[in-house]
């Protein structure tokens, strides 16, 4: 089967409490090609909604098409509540819920409702990269415009509700009503809108916030790709992974700092910008997001001397190398502190090597990090759109000449990271080579294909190279199994790496170095096997045994024969699988209501409480305790 695409645009007529006429006009990137309407009969706005979804399924199964995106007047949107999630959550449709004014010469009453839907979609497509996914848009003061600035309606607060425990959800809500009542306002200020682990934390906090009335707000800085360059090295150097001569010299300090003072004065200090003083309109609380955007502390500071600093940090720090005096570690680390130091919490993976020494005990909290159970990298896929999403895949394995995936007709293991020199993918392939060679002694049948891929970062000027790398590693070292590899840098599309995750018969995680890696609990949720490397924060999210295993990092052989397990022992595959899914990790806590609990806790506590200490401990468990004596 080969899928068309389509965007579809909504209209009814809403005037009338006994019957409504409803449109739908079909459209590709360039013209109307099909169109429907129809009178209903108005019993509810449950029965517009169920034909609606009828009514594109059957559309869609009828032609081979997918409808990536629908647009649809807001006023419908909020008519019909249930609307916009079932279109995504149901069908995998993306949601524009567009203002009718505004934007249109001709008032929107004068346009029939053909017009209306057909103006609907047009007004999707506009909103669209050629690659169909929707365009990253950065608003006024480098804000980062969340879901097109709030006219994508994925979720509603139900469909949150469902992701948590009850508890869970009373505690958020407990603290939404502090953070409403005091009108708090939240700053989050990161290097990239897009790519790698805290973006996607970002969208899904901003997201959520949005539908809670809470303030909360996200800025990133113009790109500057030599400073990338810069801060890649210091990512590295950090975690241990760097070259033994490569060193971060005074130029390129400095240099990392005039990038982020010209982005604060051009963006963030300008009149009601998020670094004024909260009483000009500024942020309450603001939060720095990675070393990056250090250079912020200071210059807050100056301008409100109260006004806390929350610095988290989403990397492995090897205290163990600044504890044995290396000079480059050390040399690096004290610039960060340098400025780290001024904050009022160092928030960290809840790993307490990942902390230095010289960060007082009483500034520590830790937090994992989380994913969003209703994004795109998570919720399901019906066998209709898994087979679009494979097809898409195949097309981006073709234009850069791998081989394409066989699944159903043949299983296949998959590692989804970065490509990056602590990702562990040199020992991906080697592990995969020998248990291929131990699995065709044994006259198996057909043997699982590899799969290697990950979307890129504009701050990760190491993706290149390290894709090199790979692919010359399979030449040398493997070449009898290049036909049965595919090593492939993405562009961003959450549902197509989703798709190959939750089909994929083993997951791998073997990285020499790791901040925490949700990834795991990603696969997990779906339940697949998983065998990772015991760094970083995985061992928190795997049982070793139970739902998945841990290896050392390196150890290629240890791989090789949990593979051969999983392959040949249907028995163990399964009760590992039905583990996994069981949801046998950090529970709430790694999902975006668990982050928006403590986000929000900590906000409060230094908005209106007067302060923590952190004292090593996880803000989430300071949070539940917190509510417990206000109860």
């Amino acid at each position: 089967m080969t899928f068309t695409t389509r965007f579809v645009g909504i209209s009814a007529t809403l005037e009338n409490e006994q019957s409504t006429t409803l449109a739908l006009a079909f459209r590709d990137a360039v013209q109307l090609l099909d169109f429907h309407v129809t009178d209903l009969e108005l019993m509810s706005a449950t029965s517009v909604t169920d034909y609606i979804i009828e009514r594109l399924e059957s559309y869609m199964h009828f032609f081979d098409t997918k409808i990536i995106a629908a647009g649809l007047p807001s006023a419908m949107g909020d008519f019909c509540s249930a609307l916009c999630s079932r279109l995504w959550l149901q069908l995998d449709i993306i949601p524009f819920a567009i203002s009718e004014e505004n934007w249109t010469r001709t008032p929107w009453r004068d346009k029939n409702v053909d017009e209306q839907a057909d103006s609907m979609a047009r007004r999707c497509i506009m909103c669209f990269n050629p690659s169909l996914t929707p365009a990253l848009q950065i608003g006024w003061h480098s804000s980062v415009e969340v879901d097109a600035g709030g006219i994508i309606r994925l979720c509603s607060l139900q469909d949150y509700q469902t992701t948590c425990s009850r508890k869970s959800w009373h505690m958020l809500m407990f603290y939404v009503n502090k953070l409403r009542a005091a009108g708090t306002k939240m700053a989050f200020f990161s290097a990239t809108p897009q790519g790698g682990g805290v973006a996607l934390m970002r969208h899904a906090l901003v997201r959520l916030s949005r539908l809670l009335s809470v303030d909360v707000k996200w800025y990133v800085p113009k790109p500057r790709q030599a400073v990338f360059r810069i801060t890649k090295n210091i990512h590295n150097i950090l975690q241990g992974v760097a070259r033994q001569d490569q060193h971060v010299s005074d130029a390129e300090k400095s240099a990392i700092i005039d990038w982020i003072t010209d982005n604060a004065k051009r963006y963030w200090l300008s009149n009601g910008g998020p670094l004024c003083r909260p009483e000009q309109g500024g942020a309450d609380i603001i939060v720095i997001d990675d070393p990056q955007m250090i250079g912020l502390i200071p210059l807050i500071k100056h301008i409100s001397p109260k006004r806390p600093i929350l610095f988290r940090s989403h990397i492995q720090i090897r205290s163990d190398l600044l504890d044995s005096n290396r000079p480059t570690q050390v040399g690096v680390w004290d610039f960060i502190w340098d400025f780290v130091r001024e904050a009022d919490v160092f928030l960290s993976h809840p790993i307490p090597a990942f902390v230095p020494r010289t960060v007082p005990q009483d500034r520590v909290a830790y937090l994992p990090a989380t994913t969003d159970w209703l994004d795109g990298l998570n919720k399901t896929l019906n066998a209709w759109d898994t087979q679009y999403y494979k097809q898409v895949f195949n097309t981006e394995c073709h234009l850069h000449n791998m081989p394409e995936l066989a699944w159903p007709a043949r299983q296949y293991i998959i590692q989804i990271s970065r490509f990056d020199p602590s990702k562990g993918i040199l020992t991906v392939i080697d592990s995969y080579a020998e248990f291929r060679r131990r699995l065709d002694q044994t006259g198996f049948g057909s043997a699982p294909q590899l799969i290697i891929c990950g979307n890129p970062s504009i701050d990760d000027p190491d993706g290149v190279a390290a894709f090199d790398e790979t692919t010359a590693h399979i030449h040398m070292k493997c070449r009898h199994l290049k036909k049965d590899i595919i090593v492939v840098r993405l562009e961003a599309n959450d549902q197509l790496l989703n798709m190959l995750l939750r089909n994929a018969h083993v997951v791998l995680q073997l990285s020499t170095a790791e901040g925490f890696e949700i990834k795991v609990s990603e696969a997990l949720h779906t339940g697949r096997p998983i065998i990772a490397t015991s760094v970083g924060g995985i061992p928190l999210q795997i049982n070793h045994g139970l739902n998945g295993y841990l290896v050392d990092a390196g150890d290629w052989q240890a791989v090789a024969s949990h593979l051969m397990e999983l392959f040949t022992n249907v028995g163990l595959y399964n009760t590992l699988s039905v583990a996994a899914a069981a949801k046998t990790g950090l529970g709430d806590q790694v999902s975006t209501v668990g982050n928006a609990i403590a986000w929000y806790f900590l906000a409060w506590k230094f908005v209106v409480g007067g302060g923590m200490k952190g004292g090593g401990r996880w803000v989430n468990d300071m949070a539940r305790e917190e509510l417990e004596k206000q109860l």
